[in-house]
């Protein structure tokens, strides 16, 4: 454990997403974010959950290396890959790619799987975990889905549905342990890790 009456570790969020910044932000604790430069292929053979837990520890670690300094460091990096019928959906890019993931989507369930790591520079260690929603989707019509990404442009999302917006109106159901999981950063989770290093959650507040 963290001495807790010494100054808190220094808190990174190793990701480039809005959303988990603005899912980050709801604990009201001081963070800052770095952007980790990694090649997020999945490997040959690689299951999701693997693909997801691997990218979200290499880039937290990715991030303190590169931010290694004397003061400890709690860096949390995060990873989601969708997937169904054994293929893994990853952000579509462009539109007509968010068009093909939503129609082969459409009346199916869909596991997201996300991975959460957050890595402990003063052990040299990490705590990792795959938080898996399963989301039903709706059996929509083309025009629907044209226009929901018309509004939305969900292109950097995994699955093309932000649920967080007008995507929910896509979605049957949804089943998960952690309703921000979804959305990208599972702070249930989180909250845990953080105190289990000793990290004043609430003392930190602001």
């Amino acid at each position: 454990m963290h001495d807790s009456t010494a100054r808190p570790p220094r808190l990174i969020l190793a990701s480039s997403s809005p959303y988990r910044r603005a899912l980050l932000e709801r604990l009201r604790i001081p963070f800052d974010v770095c952007v980790p430069a990694l090649d997020e292929t999945p490997l040959a053979g690689e299951t999701p959950a693997a693909t997801a837990l691997r990218l979200a520890q290499a880039k937290a670690r990715a991030v303190a290396a590169r931010e290694a300094a004397a003061e400890p460091l709690l860096v949390i990096g995060s990873d989601q890959v969708a997937t169904f019928d054994g293929l893994q959906i990853g952000k579509p890019g462009t539109h007509e790619k968010a068009l093909e993931q939503l129609r082969m989507m459409r009346g199916r369930v869909v596991q997201f799987h996300s991975a959460l790591s957050l890595f402990d520079s003063a052990r040299d260690t990490a705590r990792t975990e795959d938080v898996v929603t399963r989301v039903r989707f709706r059996d929509l019509p083309d025009a629907d889905l044209e226009a929901y990404l018309r509004a939305e442009t969900p292109y950097d999302v995994a699955g093309s549905a932000k649920s967080e917006g007008l995507g929910i109106a896509l979605l049957e159901s949804i089943e998960s342990d952690d309703p921000t999981a979804l959305v990208g950063l599972p702070l249930i989770a989180l909250t845990r890790m953080l105190r289990e290093t000793g990290y004043p959650l609430f003392a930190g507040a602001q």
